[in-house]
């Protein structure tokens, strides 16, 4: 197979768009495809797990139907495919844009290359953002590196009415979201949240919950990580133009936020509040399978779209903050 354009390892199989097309040359094929990553075994009720399935049914989009439970519904139910009415090729398209894009797509890019309305795109663009999250991961058994970062852009690009809102806070990362992450460099995965305050508290409680007790972290000067119990804490000063002292630094965290900040800038213009958090967690997901092939990387979002329905109304609501977010 042909090397995909931003691999993340010299050696993992891409998928050119003319073998995109030839693997998904209708809806059919598309559907073929997600039935084999969502149903390996055979069709099953997602809501009381049974194999007791009739099929076909006389439902127009209803394919199955549950002898147990007695529902009716199809490959796409409980998934963040529930209730589109998008076809399957449209899908698998999306799901290889998404994955092989490092800095992102955007809805209005969706928009030109799959024809779809831009309120439909967006719409796919969030739900592809909730699937590609990688949740359940196993504690980083080190050595790993953790940093934080501000996202919220210059305050010379501010509207006059925010930037007024500011004159008398403070600079730097006044009016900004903060982002903390660490990184384990022996698997290369990575974690990062959205949180409320980069005090010792919120940093180091981040730290516990993603790093095995006694592993060695990495970190700079910041204080807040200053006797973190449990852990084997290392840091570089770079106030003191000090970056690297022998394996202690947090370059791999730097270079994550760049991607981050890239995407922000380059892709989708802005990151808003209320959204925030699904997108750091967009580019943890995709950068912990960057290095597997892209076929693969594909199969691992269609399983993660298992149980994560996204509706339209719950994605604009006021207070519609992605599970997790400020955590």
């Amino acid at each position: 197979m042909a090397k995909h354009r931003g691999s993340g390892k010299a050696d993992r199989e891409g998928i050119s768009l003319k073998q995109l097309k030839r693997m998904f040359p209708d809806d059919g094929a598309a559907q073929a495809w997600f039935e084999a990553q969502i149903w390996p075994d055979g069709p099953f009720c997602p809501h009381c797990g049974a194999v007791n399935i009739q099929h076909p049914t006389k439902h127009r989009s209803m394919t199955h139907r549950c002898r147990e439970c007695r529902v009716d519904f199809s490959l796409k139910t409980g998934t963040v495919m529930h209730g589109t009415k998008l076809g399957y090729q449209t899908w698998a398209f999306a799901v290889y844009l998404a994955m092989t894009g490092l800095k992102g797509i955007s809805s209005m890019e969706l928009h030109r290359e799959l024809k779809i309305t831009q309120k439909s795109a967006w719409h796919l663009a969030h739900r592809i953002l909730k699937a590609i999250e990688d949740g359940n991961a196993p504690l980083f058994a080190g050595p790993t590196e953790a940093d934080e970062t501000y996202i919220g852009g210059k305050r010379k690009n501010m509207s006059n009415v925010k930037r007024k809102t500011l004159v008398d806070t403070g600079r730097g990362p006044v009016g900004k979201e903060a982002v903390t992450g660490v990184k384990d460099r022996e698997t290369n995965r990575e974690a990062a949240r959205v949180i409320a305050e980069t005090d010792a508290t919120a940093l180091q409680t981040f730290v516990r919950n993603h790093v095995q007790p006694g592993a060695i972290f990495y970190t700079d000067k910041a204080k807040a990580y200053a006797g973190t119990p449990a852990f084997d804490h290392e840091a570089v000063k770079h106030s003191a133009k000090e970056f690297v002292r022998g394996m202690a630094h947090s370059n791999g965290m730097e270079s994550f936020w760049a991607m981050l900040k890239r995407g922000c800038q380059g892709t989708y213009h802005k990151f808003s509040e209320k959204h925030l958090e699904r997108y750091v967690v967009e580019f943890t997901g995709r950068h912990n399978v960057r290095e597997r092939d892209t076929v693969d990387q594909m199969a691992i979002f269609v399983w993660r779209t298992i149980g994560s329905r996204l509706r339209y109304r719950d994605l604009t609501a006021d207070n519609g903050l992605p599970s997790g977010a400020r955590a």
